[in-house]
């Protein structure tokens, strides 16, 4: 057990040097924060996102870890203006109306637009660990089979809503969690070094965790896995629409739309991203019957679970 956390840190350590980014996403979470002590001592930068109108997690925790390893932090609190700005943005670049897509990849759309801003090329991310690691919090309730038949699945369908927005903004994404050679050394791992336990808690990305333990506070190592939306507050939109979107006028739109268009609107929040998809987009023609959404009529993409297009789920 000890030479493979051995050889895992020594391989995260190898890939991400590889990386010339000199800015990271960062929330303060495991991956990040695992990137950043790394990285710390190569003129890092850390960029992290917070709503200043709703409760975010990424706040305490992003300036623990940024001070523990020492690296430069710039915060950047978001209005709710500019979440909306950022919504109509990301909607154009990714062509969906995924409300929790969309709630997540807005984050993503304010870091990349604010390093543009600064003239910044490439940034370094945590992304794909939670696919690879089995990190997602669903992941560690599964038995062994389970697990390794739904990190198969999840690997075929895996995408980055980040490096999408990144593409369109000129900016390139480094991220070394799906590096081929991280991917091909996590195949060889005994399920349990993926999902284990720590004081009688089940955690994902066991590995990851005990393998910088002694780099980054116990707090961190063993944080939970905490979704983008409420690391940065984002999740606060779906009350926020509740309350600025009446009853009735959801009624009355969602009757029309589907009587007009067959699309079932499911929450208020949906009803704003779709009315603005709407304006600028048409669903694509599904090709396959057999696997197309019941409520947008959107093709759905082999082995996944959910709609990319409305975020139906389960389908």
């Amino acid at each position: 057990m000890d030479k493979f956390i051995e050889n895992c840190r020594v391989l995260l350590e190898k890939i991400t040097m590889q990386c010339d980014a000199n800015w990271i996403a960062f929330s303060g979470g495991l991956d990040s924060s695992i990137l950043g002590q790394i990285k710390k001592d190569k003129d890092l930068n850390a960029l992290t996102i917070i709503a200043k109108d709703f409760i975010g997690t990424d706040l305490s925790y992003s300036q623990i870890v940024g001070k523990h390893i020492g690296i430069p932090l710039e915060l950047k609190y978001v209005s709710i203006d500019e979440m909306l700005d950022a919504i109509k943005g990301t909607i154009r670049i990714l062509k969906n109306f995924n409300d929790i897509e969309i709630r997540n990849s807005i984050v993503s759309y304010i870091y990349l637009n604010a390093l543009k801003k600064k003239n910044v090329t490439k940034i370094i991310t945590g992304d794909g660990a939670d696919e690879i690691f089995a990190g997602y919090n669903f992941l560690v309730k599964k038995d062994h089979d389970e697990l390794q038949k739904e990190l198969k699945r999840m690997k075929k369908i895996m995408h980055f809503t980040s490096q999408k927005i990144a593409n369109e903004l000129g900016i390139s994404v480094q991220m070394p969690f799906i590096d081929e050679s991280v991917i091909k050394f996590v195949e060889t791992l005994p399920v349990n070094l993926l999902v284990n336990q720590n004081d009688g808690i089940k955690f994902g990305k066991w590995i990851l965790r005990k393998s910088f333990e002694n780099d980054l506070p116990s707090s961190v190592i063993w944080r939970e896995k905490t979704p983008m939306q409420d690391g940065s507050g984002t999740v606060g939109l779906i009350k926020m629409f509740d309350s600025v979107i009446t009853d009735d006028i959801f009624k009355e739109k969602t009757k029309k739309i589907k009587s007009e268009d067959n699309v079932t609107i499911r929450t208020k929040e949906s009803l704003h991203y779709y009315e603005f998809y709407k304006e600028n987009f048409k669903i694509p023609e599904c090709t396959n019957g057999n696997n197309q959404c019941s409520d947008c009529n959107a093709e759905i993409v082999s082995n996944s679970k959910f709609c990319g297009m409305c975020g139906r789920f389960p389908i």
